[in-house]
């Protein structure tokens, strides 16, 4: 049975929101956009970006587990007598292997010191935590989603299903602003004004590709 190892443990939830609501808002936002372009069925748009939804929140899902899960390969930061003996295999001297061995040390407290200013908690890893953390994650890229293709799926009329979509998507990221900077102790307006840029971005995007196609 293999030993229990050190992960960084994320803040709950709102790490989970904070991860999961803006990636499905932004790629289910520039997906509808994109997808106009052609002259698909109803439901052939319906299905391609109900897809993308699902392939969406099980790639957040899988990655949010093995963020939670951590790496056993590297709960060391040190050089381990195994990586000495490798490294002399390939004829490097003593002196520099203990230059190596010193700047992983010096290395592993500067990260030491960072985790304890940023207030970062280690803790082991627990597979329950971590696949409750995944669901979470899931949970709020679909609900980031469903904001922007929801306006789709009650009204077959995409032109003014578009303009609803991307009402509610500048009120999400208005929303979700205020959430972050409430979370993470900094003023609104900065990240405010960041993602309604980044939201402009993904809708300039999607009309420039309106414009080549």
């Amino acid at each position: 049975m293999t030993a229990p190892h050190k992960a960084i443990r994320s803040s709950g939830w709102k790490t989970d929101f904070l991860i999961g609501f803006p990636d499905g808002l932004f790629l289910l936002f520039f997906a509808t956009q994109v997808v106009q372009i052609f002259p698909l069925e109803v439901q052939t748009f319906y299905n391609i970006q109900l897809c993308i939804l699902a392939a969406g929140s099980l790639l957040v899902m899988y990655s949010a587990y093995q963020a939670n899960k951590g790496d056993a390969q590297h709960d060391s930061a040190l050089l381990s007598d195994d990586e000495r003996r490798k490294l002399a295999h390939l004829d490097i001297n003593d002196h520099t292997i203990a230059q190596i061995a010193d700047e992983m040390q010096k290395d592993a407290a500067q990260w030491e010191t960072t985790l304890q200013q940023e207030q970062v908690v280690e803790t082991t890893f627990s597979r329950p935590r971590a696949i409750l953390s995944a669901l979470f994650t899931a949970f709020f890229f679909l609900l980031g989603g469903m904001l922007s293709v929801g306006p789709y799926l009650s009204n077959e009329n995409f032109p003014a299903a578009s303009q609803t979509s991307m009402m509610l998507v500048f009120l999400g990221l208005t929303v979700f602003s205020f959430i972050k900077a409430k979370v993470t102790n900094q003023r609104p307006l900065p990240i405010v004004i960041r993602y309604w840029l980044m939201g402009a971005g993904v809708w300039c995007g999607a009309w420039l590709l309106h414009k080549i196609f």
